[in-house]
């Protein structure tokens, strides 16, 4: 299984990612939402470990399992936590924590530091704490962490030990290279090219004639009962909680679009910004010797290169005061915009440190009137008022389900349009019918199949797309069972005759191999078979053929390429078709001396693997090297306890 592989490399993956730059611990650095990682800031519960003397808490390592385990349902929806947990996750979790503390242990003994100032720069730089216009936003920001259940101190934790696995991790494992000799070696292999045949014995050629007796079905489904089983169904009812409920009542009027557009003169009034240099420095005679030596004729530029920033550090194009007020303080931005262009102003102190900045450029822009801009704010004033409305919405559904109403008795006072659906599976099939669930509704499934079926209560779940919610609710729960015999007759029958229509496939596929590996050519082989079969096919390719592309390769030409010289085997058709055999005739080396390219691309390759190879062996390293104390009593209780409430 992939999310099995998956989880076993979460450990390294992860902190390999860090290293070269990817902020995979938190969501946020991705696609600007997802979910938090590995936040561990908290470390309370049991301590369930010691990594040289910082604890790892039992909450740290509950709340990491639970967020991988929430993105690993997005990928599939039906997994559960017992499968999650069988798959290796609790002990992937725990080392990922663990050889994390070891690395920030360890650059710090080698005098690595991360500073507030680069914690703020990541901060600043993850998309969902940006507001429409994208720009760093401390409302959006506190909100989005609020949301997450996550403090502020908890990520500037998590995001000090990204750095610092960043600055030990990333050099380690920038520098590998595979050696060209092997290289070259592999582009050979991929240049060699062999030839033989495939050919196939089809189970349905072989089905004529096979007729069960009713006791042979009968024994056969008896059997066979799991086989049959349909999976637990569910009949589900849903209500679509949309802005076009309060589509009417969103409406903006003059009077507020006159409002806003009076209120908001910082947005559509004159509007001033300004390109900015700034350094932040550590202390005060550090700060008045930077700005001596810029009044004295030095750049701005060569002196933040000399005090060891970088252009991207220093750079601040095109910001409003208030924007510029966000990144650093209100005093700091008065002072940047009171200085003339060129000037240079500061030091100024702010809990980050001594500020010293430099205007490099003034740009002004007129008004805008506000027939030029009544669109744009309607829009913003509905979109307010449709998410106020909605959420007054939600909350009086949520009350009226609190307070013991029905399905039935919330949608109608709420003019909802409630949906039923026939009984179906988990994945939204209704087995022995042609329908599926509307596009855009598939979350419902996982929300209906989470409804407690002992004591269902109806669920509100979001939905793609902006304010778009669903109320859903368990009407009623069809145990997983097969169906009594009569009502698939034909489909056990035919599976039976299926089976066994393979294995006469089986023995006559073997008796083929039996032939051509005994000297006769494969065409005589199937030509002389009963009944009559596909001619066999010539294939004539290179290795490299099969290894290009996404696509999986078909398992006969995997065997081909396995096989020795002149000799064949039996390989299973997909979905029990029957049988192929697969014949190597002849083989001829390749040769990469002329494919310059093939072995660049792939001692690239390998290198990107070595890579890999050496950041895991020095977080390995790190962490033999550190002193690791596990709590074997607290992670048994906690293990324990996970498993059990995933099995309840």
């Amino acid at each position: 299984m992939a999310l099995s592989r998956k989880v076993r490399t979460w450990t390294m993956a992860a902190i390999l990612a860090l290293a070269l730059g990817a902020m995979v611990v938190t969501g946020f650095g991705t696609d600007g939402m997802g979910g938090m990682g590995g936040l561990a800031g908290g470390g309370s519960g049991d301590r369930i470990a010691r990594v040289d003397g910082r604890p790892v808490g039992e909450t740290e390592l509950n709340d990491l399992i639970n967020r991988q385990f929430a993105q690993a349902r997005q990928q599939q929806p039906t997994l559960d936590m017992a499968t999650f947990l069988e798959m290796g996750a609790f002990d992937a979790m725990l080392d990922q924590l663990i050889i994390g503390k070891a690395i920030q242990a360890f650059g710090g003994r080698q005098g690595l530091v991360v500073s507030q100032r680069m914690v703020d720069r990541e901060i600043v730089n993850i998309p969902a704490f940006r507001n429409f216009t994208g720009q760093f936003d401390d409302a959006t920001f506190r909100q989005m962490l609020q949301s997450q259940n996550i403090t502020e101190a908890q990520l500037r934790d998590d995001l000090a030990r990204s750095l610092m696995q960043r600055q030990l991790l990333g050099p380690v494992a920038i520098g590998a290279r595979a050696p060209e000799g092997i290289a070259r070696e592999y582009a050979n292999l991929l240049l060699e090219r062999r030839t033989g045949t495939i050919g196939v014995v089809p189970a349905e050629l072989l089905a004529e004639g096979i007729a069960p007796s009713a006791q042979e079905i009968q024994a056969y489904y008896t059997r066979n009962r799991a086989r049959f089983s349909i999976p637990e169904r569910r009949v589900v009812r849903f209500a679509m909680i949309s802005p076009d409920l309060i589509a009417a009542r969103a409406s903006a009027t003059d009077a507020e679009i006159a409002a806003y557009y009076r209120d908001n003169q910082a947005e559509f009034g004159p509007r001033q910004t300004r390109s900015l240099q700034q350094v932040v420095l550590q202390d005060q005679a550090t700060a008045d010797a930077f700005v001596q030596r810029v009044r004295g004729g030095t750049s701005f530029a060569d002196a933040a290169s000399q005090a060891g920033f970088g252009a991207r550090d220093i750079t601040f194009p095109s910001r409003t005061q208030e924007q510029f007020a966000g990144e650093t303080s209100p005093e700091v931005a008065r002072a940047a915009f009171g200085a003339e262009q060129g000037a240079v102003a500061g030091p100024i102190r702010s809990d980050l440190g001594f500020h010293v900045v430099r205007v490099e450029a003034v740009e002004r822009s007129a008004a805008r009137p506000l027939e030029n801009v009544r669109a744009e704010i309607a829009q913003a004033i509905e979109q307010r008022k449709s998410a106020d409305l909605m959420n007054v919405l939600i909350q009086r559904i949520e009350e009226g389900i609190s307070g013991g109403a029905n399905v039935e008795q919330v949608a109608r006072a709420n003019g909802l349009n409630l949906i039923t659906t026939p009984p179906i599976t988990a994945n939204g099939q209704v087995p022995g019918q042609v329908w599926s669930i509307p596009p855009g509704l598939a979350p419902l499934l996982r929300t209906a199949f989470e409804i407690d079926a002992d004591d269902p209560e109806p669920a509100i779940e979001t939905l793609e797309g902006e304010n778009r919610f669903a109320l859903v609710d368990v009407e009623r729960v069809i145990p997983a069972a097969p169906p009594p015999l009569a009502q698939i007759q034909n489909e056990v029958r035919a599976a039976l005759v299926q089976e066994r229509a393979l294995v006469r496939a089986r023995q006559i596929a073997q008796s083929i191999v039996d032939r051509i590996n005994g000297g006769t050519a494969p065409a005589a082989a199937f030509a002389a078979a009963q009944p009559r079969l596909p001619t066999p096919q010539a294939v004539n390719m290179q290795r490299l053929e099969i290894s290009q592309g996404a696509q999986q390769v078909p398992p006969p030409l995997l065997a081909l390429f396995s096989l020795p010289e002149g000799r064949a085997r039996l390989v299973a058709a997909p979905n029990d078709a029957g049988w192929f055999v697969v014949h190597h005739a002849t083989r001829t080396p390749g040769n990469a001396a002329d494919r310059p390219e093939l072995i660049a691309t792939t001692r690239a390759e390998f290198s990107g693997s070595a890579a890999e190879e050496i950041a895991q062996q020095f977080a390995r390293a790190v962490e033999a090297r550190s002193r690791v104390e596990r709590n074997a009593d607290a992670i048994a209780r906690m293990r324990a306890r996970l498993s059990g409430n995933a099995q309840q």
